[in-house]
């Protein structure tokens, strides 16, 4: 068990850069949607670096570091099966699942902006981009809580965390309509 330090820390290395790259990607979607709506020959110019970058982050970065992190945790289950039979961890565990989805989809969304094939607005995409947060925020207090979570007051802070965001990117935007350089 001496080595379970190590394979925790580079769980933990994994799921910070397979996060980083979950909240980066989205923003370079609003880039690219917002390139894809300018006059030629910014349009292809802008495009072309977007992709370029977004293929890289998605393919240096995220994808990596999501098989990476998910080899780790198993691993570490492996170690402690007894995680397994813990309530928190069966919660934890779905919200992974979501992460799994929303990454999935994120891939989709990624790989539609790859061929200019534009489903969705910027303003879709800025929301987008606040799914991975509300993961990160409810799998953090799950695992540092644990069987402390009083699950009202969880319920409670998800849904007041969503409304917050929703807020903020409202804000944003009506800065945004009255100086489109912010």
């Amino acid at each position: 068990m001496e080595y379970y330090n190590y394979i925790k820390s580079l769980h933990l290395i994994f799921v910070v850069t397979w996060f980083a790259g979950l909240f980066y990607i989205p923003r370079l979607f609003v880039y690219q949607i917002e390139a894809f709506h300018k006059p030629s020959p910014e349009k292809e110019i802008l495009g072309k670096q977007l992709k370029l970058m977004a293929k890289r982050l998605w393919y240096i970065i995220t994808w990596p570091s999501a098989v990476l992190a998910t080899i780790f945790a198993i691993w570490l289950l492996f170690i402690i099966p007894g995680w397994l039979e813990q309530g928190w961890m069966h919660v934890k565990l779905v919200f992974v699942v979501l992460l799994f989805l929303y990454h999935f989809k994120t891939h989709q969304i990624y790989n539609q902006l790859q061929v200019d094939n534009v489903k969705y607005s910027s303003n879709f995409m800025r929301i987008w981009n606040e799914g991975a947060t509300i993961i990160l925020f409810a799998v953090v207090f799950l695992v540092i809580l644990k069987d402390t979570v009083n699950w009202i007051f969880g319920v409670v802070g998800i849904i007041g965390l969503g409304i917050f965001l929703m807020l903020g990117i409202k804000l944003y935007k009506k800065i945004r309509e009255k100086n489109p350089e912010a």
